[in-house]
This record gives structure tokens, C-alpha cells and sequence, in this order.
């Protein structure tokens, strides 16, 4: 487990909500943010993510939308228990499990979410430099395939309920494949560093029991101007608004 003076205590949401984050590992930074805003959910509902880390994605839906009935599982046992003291230190409900994808805990595998919340790391096994401290490399490599995330998601995915998954934008053929023949009406929102630029990550959403077309979405442009030319944030209103005042991720589809 982490001691307090291996923590740093960080403010996000614009102050709304503060984390404690391990000071060397791995430390959150605007993806989970953005996941969360993603989420359209309402009071009342349940959601469940998976490889919940510190809690960054799950706190940040809570601190927007107030009597959600939150859920985690996490492999590591000191991020498991950092999110615990996450949710107490802001006086969120957190439930958070200790396990692997791959062995849900039995109470957790008879239950259905409105909505499964997913980050997985980025990288393929073995397709990127190992980092030395065990946290930032469980985070950051494949060890559970991606298709197994989705599966799992898709099966404590209650009827008509939706899956959020943030991820690379040259994994999105990996995602879709794994929706195939589990998840429906999927949409992609690309997330572009500026304007004229690749987008390097991409949000999915998909229904479980869905029917409509796939979506492919504009890209959302997080940053102003064609380059990086002064110090300090340079985000778009609409992004900022979501990182500093909580704000809901603009997605097209609700335009």
C-alpha cells in the first residue's frame, strides 16, 4: 500500500475534486476526465469500471452526477485501496474490488450496470518500452487482451446499457472487432490534439442489444491553434469547460 509520503494530493475538476496520486507511478491525466464526461448517465444509475486505478474516471462521473451507485475493479491491491481512500476523501460511495478481469469476484459476476466505464492500457504486449515502476507498467502494457475487456464489459452490461472505452485511435480496429457480435450501435468520437491534426485517441460508445448504424464522428479538437506556441493551457473552451468547471464531453449525437 502507498504511504502518505508517497502521495501527492491534486486538484481536478477545477478544484471539485482532489485525489491522492502515488508521486512516482502511475498518475491520471486528462484521458479518465475525459471518459467520464463521455458518460451520459443519470441519477440513479449504476456504473462499473474496469481497471479502476485510483478512481480518477469513476470520482469525476460522481462529482458530476450526483446518486450514481459506483462500482470498481482493479488488479493492483494499493490502487484498489488508494481509490477507496479517494472516494472517502471526497465523500463519494465507491465500491472497489480487488481482482483480476478475468476472475470477477462471484457477487460481481450476478450483477448488470447501466453502464461499464473502461481505460485499458494503450499498448500492445511488448510494443513499447517496459516502465521500471510496476504501477505506470501494468497501466500502460497488455497483459489482458482487449478483447477480453469488452467481453467482460458486455457481459455486466445490462440490457440496453453502454459501454465508454478511451483508447489509442490505431487500436480502434482491435475495439471494433471485440464489439462484434456483443455490442451494437457503436459510435467513435476522435479526439484530436489540434485542428488539422490526427486524432490520437478516440472514444467508443456501444449498446448492448443495439441496432443502429455505426457512427463515425468529427473529430473534437482539444487544443487551440495549429501548434504548440506559448506556455500554459491552450485547451478549446468545450474541453476546458469539461477539465476545470465538469462539464459534460460535448458529443456530437447530443448536439
Amino acid at each position: 500500500m502507498f504511504s502518505d509520503s508517497d502521495l501527492t494530493c491534486n486538484d481536478f475538476l477545477g478544484g471539485r475534486l482532489r485525489l491522492l496520486q502515488p508521486a512516482k507511478g502511475y498518475r491520471a491525466g486528462v484521458d479518465p476526465v475525459l471518459l467520464a464526461a463521455s458518460v451520459a448517465a443519470e441519477p440513479g444509475d449504476s456504473v462499473l469500471e474496469l481497471g479502476c486505478g485510483a478512481g480518477q474516471a469513476l470520482l469525476c462521473l460522481g462529482a458530476r452526477i450526483k446518486g450514481l451507485s459506483l462500482t470498481g475493479v482493479e488488479l493492483q491491491g494499493a490502487y484498489a485501496d488508494l481509490a477507496r481512500r479517494n472516494a472517502a476523501l471526497n465523500e463519494q460511495a465507491l465500491e472497489v474490488f480487488e481482482a483480476d478481469l478475468s476472475a470477477l469476484p462471484a457477487d460481481l459476476r450476478q450483477r448488470q450496470f447501466a453502464h461499464v466505464i473502461a481505460n485499458p492500457p494503450y499498448y500492445r504486449a511488448g510494443a513499447h518500452s517496459q516502465a521500471e515502476d510496476a504501477g505506470r507498467r501494468v497501466a500502460l502494457g497488455e497483459n489482458t487482451p482487449l478483447q477480453d475487456w469488452v467481453s467482460v464489459a458486455a457481459k455486466r452490461l445490462a440490457p440496453g446499457g453502454s459501454l465508454h472505452m478511451i483508447q489509442r485511435a490505431d487500436r480502434l480496429p482491435d475495439m471494433l472487432a471485440a464489439c462484434e457480435g456483443r455490442l451494437g450501435s457503436i459510435e467513435v468520437l476522435p479526439l484530436a490534439p489540434r485542428q488539422g491534426r490526427a486524432a490520437e485517441l478516440v472514444i467508443l460508445r456501444a449498446r448492448k442489444g443495439g441496432k443502429a448504424a455505426f457512427r463515425l464522428h468529427a473529430p473534437l479538437v482539444l487544443h487551440e491553434g495549429a501548434r504548440h506556441e506559448r506556455d500554459g493551457e491552450s485547451y478549446c473552451a468545450e474541453i476546458s469547460a469539461v477539465l476545470r468547471q465538469g462539464a459534460p464531453l460535448p458529443w456530437p449525437s447530443a448536439r
